[in-house]
């Protein structure tokens, strides 16, 4: 049985996982699905109540009905790299290809719709509410008053965009930026705008869950941080991220949090406020790790593989019954 991985060809976080694989001796197919048509080819027959499907894949052939997971982790879009783009063969790509996947009996990291559903950040902090994680008091707006409301009565205010990246190509990120005591909130009316309570951290918190297994680590505030270095990503430190352990009730949130998303996978975000509560920011259902593997040593890469090799926890997220994940291995 073969394990998919879906991702672009340059991807140190699936090269961990697929290095892994190969080393346990479990076959591995990695693509991308940008490369739909072309080097990627796929056929699906529907005959007498059966479907036999299978990939090409550089010249390797492989049955989609011997696909044990499928790791969407960082797939581009179908379609993208042909000569002459268009939005109807990225739409007929995708048809085909993720419409194929899913009448397989793999299981997925992550199902592609439940994947989609889970990078709304709105649903996310709803979601987080439900299942009794911290969340800041956060108000998403295009309109002035409300914002001016909302920020009396929380004068210490961050904004971050609701999707999270900027839509140029390559994808810029934004980062979470503090805001000024004096502005006015007129340009919500131009777009959709979050804002939210500022969390005075002492602490980020990456928390990785990788089906039942939790693995969080811990990255202290430098003593010497400018207030205005909000986003741990852009702020400058020194400071490693080092192993902790998750408060019991917390885990259990957490676990809640993805049986409701469906998500066999998800890179959590807290910050841990001076009296030691982590609030929750966002989920990443594909989120990075290899940064926090490589500080704390954690073993992130083989939780993945094991499970989509099938050796890990068993139980899973299961939207509509499917799973699955590509891409050939060298």
């Amino acid at each position: 049985m073969t394990v998919l991985v879906l991702t672009s060809e340059h991807d140190v976080t699936a090269d961990l996982v697929v290095a892994r694989l190969n080393g346990t001796g479990v076959p591995v197919v990695r693509l991308d699905p940008a490369d739909l048509p072309g080097e990627v080819a796929l056929s699906g027959e529907y005959v007498h109540g059966v479907f036999r499907g299978q990939l090409s894949v550089g010249g390797r052939l492989v049955s989609m009905g011997g696909l044990r997971s499928v790791w969407v982790r960082r797939p581009g879009v179908p379609g993208t790299r042909v000569a002459e783009p268009s939005g109807w063969l990225t739409e007929e790509a995708s048809q085909a290809f993720y419409g194929m996947l899913r009448g397989t009996g793999a299981r997925w990291m992550n199902h592609p719709d439940a994947a989609a559903r889970a990078r709304h950040k709105p649903w996310q902090l709803h979601l987080a509410q439900r299942s009794r994680l911290p969340v800041p008091a956060t108000l998403i707006t295009t309109f002035p008053q409300a914002a001016r409301d909302f920020a009396r009565r929380f004068p210490d205010l961050v904004v971050k965009p609701v999707s999270g990246s900027h839509p140029q190509e390559p994808p810029r990120v934004v980062p979470t930026s503090r805001v000024a005591p004096d502005v006015d909130f007129a340009a919500v009316t131009f777009g959709p705008t979050l804002l939210q309570r500022r969390v005075d951290k002492r602490a980020d918190i990456r928390l990785t869950a990788v089906g039942d297994q939790i693995l969080a680590a811990r990255k202290a505030v430098a003593p010497n941080a400018h207030p205005d270095d909000i986003d741990v990503r852009f702020a400058p430190s020194d400071e490693p991220w080092r192993p902790v352990e998750v408060p019991p009730r917390l885990a259990e949130a957490v676990h809640r949090y993805l049986r409701e998303a469906e998500l066999a996978y998800g890179a959590f975000d807290f910050a841990e406020d001076l009296e030691g509560v982590w609030w929750f920011l966002e989920c990443n259902q594909s989120g990075q790790f290899g940064f926090v593997e490589m500080d704390t040593g954690q073993p992130i890469a083989r939780s993945v593989a094991d499970w989509l090799a099938g050796e890990g926890p068993t139980t899973q997220p299961n939207p509509h019954d499917p799973q699955g994940s590509l891409r050939a291995a060298p």
